[in-house]
């Protein structure tokens, strides 16, 4: 009798450890469409002639909001642990910040260059 019931044991173990998470099919062509609205208005920004910052503003919203869509649902971080989540995106979010800090050093720097030696670049 024992010998049956670790057995039971043992399979129903087998079977829980390989029973992945299940998302509706739903949510993906969901995520599908949302991501073709997103593309179509960002392709709009350049069919309606918008100009300047704001064209360049709403590109980069719209392809950041792309980006998050595809990480939180097909990578499936919305459903991961929040330290594997920091593990994974924390680390370009820092090098996004040091680059900005870089960018804007280097702007103090020809700026700085400009106004006392006179020369350009």
């Amino acid at each position: 009798m024992n010998e049956t019931t670790a057995h039971a044991q043992s399979q129903t173990v087998h079977v829980q450890t390989h029973t992945g998470q299940q998302h509706p099919i739903r949510l993906y062509l969901f995520v599908w469409g949302l991501l073709f609205v997103l593309s179509a208005l960002s392709y709009m920004v350049d069919y309606l002639g918008i100009q300047g910052y704001l064209r360049w503003t709403l590109i980069l919203v719209f392809m950041m909001l792309k980006a998050g869509l595809i990480v939180a649902v097909f990578m499936h971080m919305a459903w991961e642990r929040l330290a594997l989540v920091y593990a994974i995106l924390l680390p370009p979010l820092l090098v996004l910040v040091f680059v900005a800090l870089m960018v804007s050093e280097a702007d103090y720097t020809i700026f700085t260059r400009l106004a006392f030696s006179g020369a350009g670049p």
